[in-house]
């Protein structure tokens, strides 16, 4: 014979409680089927009838029953728990910071995770989520460059001030030269990795076929690059690239292949201002200058030649050109630059110039120094 849930009583605002449970959106799903078991035994309804309504074991429902009974609405929460102990609890992660303080093992530069994991004689995985978590990254790195020189600021100024709002009737310039661009010659492909995907390769010995500088002009206002290779980087060669430069700035733009109207007038610019670094190639021109005096040189601070914008265009030019290239010699190199420089001044554009600001607040030797 069924068994008859034993009779529960409750008060109307209890009984209140348990409808707004059960109707709730946002009551835990266990804490909603719980209450519908005590209804149920309210309604004096069979524990068998319970069970196939609510698909859940007579046993179960006894249980939740007793539970309320004993302690009310309280008792449909799960009782307390002692759990798995806490591992890797606020100690642990105290030592891992003081750790980190530490000299990292064997020689290493920096810690990484599989050492400080080894050495605390723990996890990886537990280390990896303590500094994901704290935000560290051990072995993303970056750079800072602080300029001593005692005019910084003039020097800043003068060279931020041509970047932002340039002189009228004048072309604002950033001059500069890569020196020593290697000719390698080496097998480069693809290859096929063992989980399928392919990717570019090159062997890792390499012939060497000499060497060139490259100078190289970038106008400011319109992005575009005038580029020369040389075998050195004198200051004659560097005077040479500027007399160059000029005739090429003051020629009026013809189409390639025919050869410009020498009875056409010249560019209406009357000055021209170069930005230069402190190498002592671009110093001591004063001859050159003086033959010269539609032109001025502006030198970036000591230490802070990141101000000349040529140097973002260098950087491009190395991963575009160089990186992972191989060249049969000097020849070959050299064609590879100045057809780059071509193809780039196609659809070259000024650049949106920033620089990213590191105070002196936010060096430290330490991470506890940095986050005290």
């Amino acid at each position: 014979m069924a068994r008859i849930a034993k009779k529960v009583e409750c008060s109307e605002d209890v009984l209140e409680k348990l409808k707004r449970i059960v109707s709730s959106h946002t009551a835990e799903v266990r804490l909603v089927r719980r209450a519908k078991i005590v209804l149920g035994c309210i309604e004096e309804k069979r524990l068998i009838d319970i069970s196939e309504e609510l698909h859940e074991q007579v046993d179960v429902i006894i249980k939740w029953r007793n539970r309320f009974i004993a302690k009310g609405i309280a008792g449909l929460h799960d009782a307390p728990r002692s759990g798995k102990p806490i591992k890797y609890d606020a100690e642990w992660e105290k030592t891992v910071m003081q750790k980190l303080e530490s000299p990292p093992p064997n020689g290493q530069a920096s810690w990484d995770g599989p050492s400080l994991a080894a050495t605390l004689n723990t996890s990886e995985d537990a280390v990896q989520r303590f500094l994901q978590k704290k935000g560290i990254q051990l072995k993303r790195l970056r750079t800072w460059c602080v300029s001593t020189d005692p005019e910084f600021v003039s020097k800043a100024t003068d060279i931020v001030g041509l970047y932002l709002n340039p002189p009228e009737n004048a072309i604002v310039i950033s001059v500069d030269e890569k020196p020593s661009i290697q000719a390698l010659s080496r097998t480069v492909g693809f290859v096929r990795l063992n989980n399928g995907k392919e990717v570019r390769a090159m062997k890792s010995t390499y012939e060497r076929n000499g060497t060139c500088n490259l100078f190289a002009a970038l106008s400011v206002a319109t992005g575009k690059v005038n580029g020369k290779v040389t075998k050195t980087k004198t200051r004659r060669d560097f005077l040479e690239f500027m007399d160059d430069l000029l005739k090429d700035l003051q020629r009026p733009d013809v189409e390639e292949g025919q050869k410009p109207d020498v009875e056409e007038k010249k560019s209406d610019t009357k000055e021209y201002h170069v930005i230069l670094d402190n190498l002592s190639t671009h110093k001591n021109c004063t001859e050159w200058l003086e033959a010269h005096p539609d032109v001025t040189f502006h030198f970036t601070p000591t230490g802070a030649s990141w101000l000349n914008q040529v140097e973002i265009w260098f950087n491009i030019m190395t991963r575009k050109v160089l990186r992972g290239a191989s060249f049969g010699g000097t020849e070959s190199l050299t064609d590879a630059l100045m057809c780059y420089i071509k193809g780039y001044n196609e659809s070259s554009k000024p650049f949106e110039w920033k620089k990213r600001d590191v105070r002196g607040s936010q060096i430290r030797d330490t991470l506890s120094n940095l986050r005290g």
